[in-house]
């Protein structure tokens, strides 16, 4: 197998701050050390997973997320411990959930660009 894990997921972002502020102060992702790239960005953790935002890059062809918050749509996972807990924050932010329901432990939401991004609970 040439694959061992996951390393991270990248997202172009048109709005750096507004972008942080979701991953980091909505989803808790924490800031890490980012080196000098030549384009602005930044990366961030939580637990084993790193999310890179990728800022400034005018005129390359990135793809564009869906026009609609989908499931079905290429998107990202992440573990969560608590669903009510994590359903409650999103709607005190003001951003959309579509939920699969505490039951099934799923939901999604969409980043400020659009990125699909679910939430799925840890079952034991």
């Amino acid at each position: 197998m040439i694959a061992r894990g996951m390393s991270h997921v990248s997202f172009p972002v048109r709005d750096l701050a507004r972008s942080l502020a979701f991953y980091r102060d909505v989803l808790g992702f924490a800031e890490r050390p980012r080196p000098d790239l030549g384009v602005p960005g930044a990366w961030l953790s939580a637990g084993d997973a790193e999310v890179h935002l990728i800022a400034g890059v005018e005129g390359l062809p990135l793809g564009e997320p869906p026009p609609v918050l989908n499931p079905a749509a290429h998107h990202v996972a992440f573990r969560i411990d608590d669903y009510q807990a994590a359903a409650d924050r999103l709607r005190a932010h003001d951003i959309p959930v579509l939920e699969a329901g505490p039951t099934n432990g799923q939901m999604w939401v969409q980043d400020p660009d659009g990125h699909v991004i679910e939430l799925i609970a840890v079952t034991r």
